[in-house]
């Protein structure tokens, strides 16, 4: 079993920055690839980032690439997801999410384990 608790959300004007982290408990954090989802009212639930399990490869959605930035840390449990350049429309509920397989998925329906989300809200 993994828990995920999400934190760093906020309310920021537009151009701003925010930087989320997802705190995991378990000892096998280190061999999930890890990814950041969000919601917005009346929406469906979307991709924004992900990460594999070493690091070595990061996938973002367009809409945030260039502005996004995934990371972990392995050895605190951590992953994190560095915005910049913020907008209106990516005001959203942002989740993180564990996925157990060895690939790295975009799916939201590949993914194992999630945290209770943390408000992102973006002023214009």
């Amino acid at each position: 079993q993994v828990q995920l608790v999400e934190s760093g959300g906020g309310l920021v004007q537009a151009g701003g920055s925010l930087r989320l982290s997802c705190a995991a408990s378990g000892r096998t954090f280190s061999s999930y690839a890890m990814g950041w989802f969000r919601q917005a009212p009346g929406k469906e639930r979307e991709f924004v980032a992900a990460i594999s399990w070493s690091g070595g490869s990061t996938y973002y959605a367009d809409s945030v690439k260039g502005r996004f930035t995934i990371s972990r840390d392995n050895a605190k449990n951590t992953v994190y997801l560095q915005m910049n350049s913020l907008k209106p429309e990516d005001t959203a509920v942002y989740y993180c999410a564990a996925d157990v397989a060895p690939l790295v998925h975009q799916g939201p329906d590949e993914y194992d384990y999630w945290g209770q989300g943390t408000q992102v809200t973006v002023s214009s």
